[in-house]
């Protein structure tokens, strides 16, 4: 019963606005790292560990670390104030599990592609989904160590971006460089639709 408030006059409970907001990105960007830093709650996760059935399915070049997988989605929950929450929605990187895409994106405010510059198109198929549905996105490049270092023009010309299209270099270990990249987003989406840009 924590979650439920009442209204100031005592008629009833005052649910709070939830924000939907989707993380993105291929196979080994950082998705369930960048949810797991942002999650004010111990994240919901649907890891499993990559076996030999996943040779030949799963490419593991430039992620050969990578022991475990997405199958479902991950989640987990950010509160603004008692009258706004943020819940997000980590996809599974694969294709194979893109059957899930549809249902997590319903009534999304928008999403985060993580691209990993060591494997920049496996985050073609994220930034195509969102531009054919009209979701807004902002592009969030994961920043590995060890990997080489790019300008964002290259990284923005590589991805083949829209001009108004945010292009921000980020950590997902790191919470605060992951709430850059959600008010990004946020303020991305404010534009789009005329609305003034809420202040950081």
């Amino acid at each position: 019963m924590d979650s439920v408030r009442y209204d100031r006059t005592g008629s009833g409970p005052r649910i709070p606005l939830a924000l939907k907001i989707l993380i993105a990105g291929g196979f080994g960007a950082g998705k369930t790292t960048l949810v797991s830093a942002l999650s004010e709650v111990r994240p919901l996760q649907t890891e499993e560990v990559l076996t030999g059935a996943s040779i030949g399915t799963d490419d593991l070049s430039g992620v050969e670390a990578k022991s475990t997988t997405t199958v479902a989605m991950d989640f987990g929950r950010i509160t603004i104030n008692d009258d706004l929450q943020v819940y997000l929605f980590g996809t599974p990187g694969q294709d194979r599990f893109w059957f899930l895409w549809d249902e997590l994106a319903f009534g999304a405010l928008g999403a985060v592609v993580l691209a990993d510059t060591r494997r920049l198109a496996d985050c073609f198929p994220s930034i195509d989904y969102f531009e054919q549905r009209g979701v807004p996105f902002v592009v969030g490049v994961n920043c590995f160590d060890g990997a080489r270092r790019f300008s964002l023009e290259s990284v923005r010309q590589a991805l083949d971006l829209d001009p108004d299209v945010p292009l921000v270099l980020c950590d997902a270990r790191e919470r605060q460089s992951g709430k850059e990249v959600l008010i990004a987003l946020v303020e991305h989406v404010a534009r789009q639709r005329g609305e003034p840009v809420p202040a950081a």
